[in-house]
């Protein structure tokens, strides 16, 4: 037995099998449905169920609480239908969407850009130029079969999809980022697969716009500033850039020679645990929070957050429910590790 799915408004649907999750049989058959961690601990494939009824299987309660699903929301990573379900998820793509393509790649480059963040730049195919939007992720598929996500950091027109950058921070004891900052070598091959996700910039709107990064969420955000100024966009955007101390901000240089190429971009730049010998003097606190103090009243704004789910999950959280902001105009990609899916509960 199966059951037909139905995604509005972009209209897609797809069939799901007898006890699969939802976002599997999404993906089985190439709707590119958004999702983090696949194992219910982020929340970032959640959405509202219209019609149908569904059983969810193990998941943290933060990324989905009980009036959530009371209010008819679900996680399409462990959610199994128990009948046809139509679902509204805005961030589904549309069916002429950019191909899924797995491919060998190149490590051409490897360069530090801080003391835990690794800038690799992959060759790709010659065949043909890799498409996608910027803001979308690939994943490396590991010899095992273990998959490791990561977000372009470079907008496609920039390379003319013959190369991707990745920004890498390393993670003690982790499986892949322990390889790339030890034995991983310029030259080496390697293997990929996307694009993934439904963060991009959506430009049917001229709404003002709140960028928000943490840490090495920067790299989706860095590749939708490179779509931006390509196309010329007019739109007001702020980039608020948390980390702990000032060298976190990687590519701070970068930023501030792109304010003075885009008039309408803005960046503030903001610290959490800065020590004595970093003289920092500018804003402190955490990141998502020095945005309400500069807008209350985000009832007119889009946002585009990327980073930890913490701060992805704070953010959301605060900026409906304090300043008003659209629900649907919240756009996110959080970076969920695999100690963040071992909490599940």
């Amino acid at each position: 037995m199966s059951f037909k799915i139905t995604v509005e408004p972009s209209n897609r649907s797809f069939d799901v099998n007898e006890g699969e999750a939802i976002l599997t049989a999404g993906i089985r058959q190439g709707v590119s449905m958004p999702y983090g961690c696949k194992d219910g601990a982020c929340g970032s494939c959640k959405c509202l169920k219209l019609s149908g009824t569904v059983k969810h299987g193990t998941h943290q309660s933060k990324a989905l609480s009980d009036m959530e699903e009371a209010n008819g929301y679900v996680l399409t990573c462990c959610a199994v239908p128990e009948s046809d379900v139509v679902l509204e998820s805005k961030q589904v793509t549309a069916a002429d969407a950019f191909p899924v393509k797995k491919m060998p790649s190149r490590v051409t480059t490897m360069e530090r850009l801080s003391h835990d963040v690794m800038r690799l730049t992959l060759q790709l195919p010659a065949a043909e130029p890799f498409q996608y939007h910027a803001g979308q992720y690939i994943e490396f598929i590991l010899r095992d079969g273990a998959r490791r996500a990561y977000s372009m950091g470079n907008a496609a027109h920039t390379t003319e999809g013959k190369s991707i950058e990745l920004h890498i921070r390393h993670m003690q004891g982790g499986k892949f980022t322990d390889q790339v900052f030890s034995t991983m070598k310029e030259k080496d091959i390697v293997r990929i697969e996307g694009p993934y996700g439904g963060f991009y910039l959506r430009e049917d709107s001229e709404k003002p716009m709140i960028l928000l990064a943490s840490g090495t969420g920067f790299a989706p955000i860095k590749a939708l500033i490179e779509h931006m100024e390509k196309i010329g966009s007019t739109r007001p955007a702020t980039l608020y850039w948390g980390g702990r101390r000032p060298s976190d901000m990687y590519l701070d240089a970068w930023v501030k020679e792109k304010l003075a190429a885009m008039p309408n971009l803005k960046y503030v730049p903001v610290i959490s645990d800065a020590l004595p010998e970093d003289a920092w003097t500018g804003r402190t606190g955490f990141v998502h929070a020095a945005a309400i103090a500069d807008v209350p009243d985000m009832s007119g704004y889009q946002v585009y957050a990327c980073g930890a789910p913490i701060v992805i999950e704070s953010a959301q959280k605060q900026y409906v429910e304090k300043c008003g902001l659209p629900q649907d105009e919240f756009y996110a990609d959080s970076f969920t590790t695999e100690a963040d899916k071992a909490k599940t509960a």
